[in-house]
């Protein structure tokens, strides 16, 4: 997470489709602008000429997300229409608004692809469909604190954590005694 902070108290999280998976260069120009960002991303330790360091790798390509007024988001789509696409939703009016991801929904998304999970898999969002079971809190493990929905997948019981209209994430299999139903 890129931790410098918008400058007013309104601020919401917005997200990004970054065209030709750009979203470092995004970053930069979200810092310069003193925004606060956050890529999903993973530690890789890569090889060239012998050398080994670290890089983040993106675990969503194409998405990223900052914090800032709607008017800051409508004028960051504006100046770089050609590099990225804000999400967003159309009013009754048919006027398009940048569409705020819920400080919850961010917090838990946060949480669970900033954790290092190897087994974390990532779906667009047409595999939000599934709103069916229990809402959880996880009590224990690398995900403490995550709350979600458990679903099956491939056969096994994972977390799913929802940013609405943007993507799943859904955890490698957690085991049940880490699990705290919620009313």
């Amino acid at each position: 997470v890129h931790m410098a902070k918008a400058a007013d108290g309104t601020a919401n999280w917005y997200a990004l489709k970054v065209f030709w998976n750009k979203v470092f260069e995004i970053e930069h120009i979200l810092s310069q602008d003193g925004r606060e960002s956050y890529i999903p991303c993973r530690k890789v330790i890569v090889e060239s000429g012998g050398v080994k360091k670290e890089e983040r790798k993106t675990l969503i390509p194409s998405l990223m997300f900052f914090r800032a007024t709607e008017q800051y988001a409508c004028d960051l789509q504006s100046r770089l229409v050609d590099k990225i696409m804000l999400y967003s939703y159309l009013d009754r009016n048919n006027v398009r608004h940048p569409s705020p991801v819920p400080e919850h929904e961010m917090r838990m998304f946060m949480l669970v692809t900033s954790a290092g999970d190897d087994g974390l898999e990532c779906f667009p969002e047409e595999y939000m469909r599934y709103k069916v079971g229990e809402k959880v809190r996880v009590t224990g493990g690398i995900f403490k604190g995550a709350e979600g929905f458990v679903k099956r997948i491939k056969h096994n019981r994972r977390l799913t954590v929802t940013l609405t209209g943007v993507c799943m994430v859904a955890t490698s299999y957690i085991e049940p005694f880490f699990l705290e139903k919620i009313d």
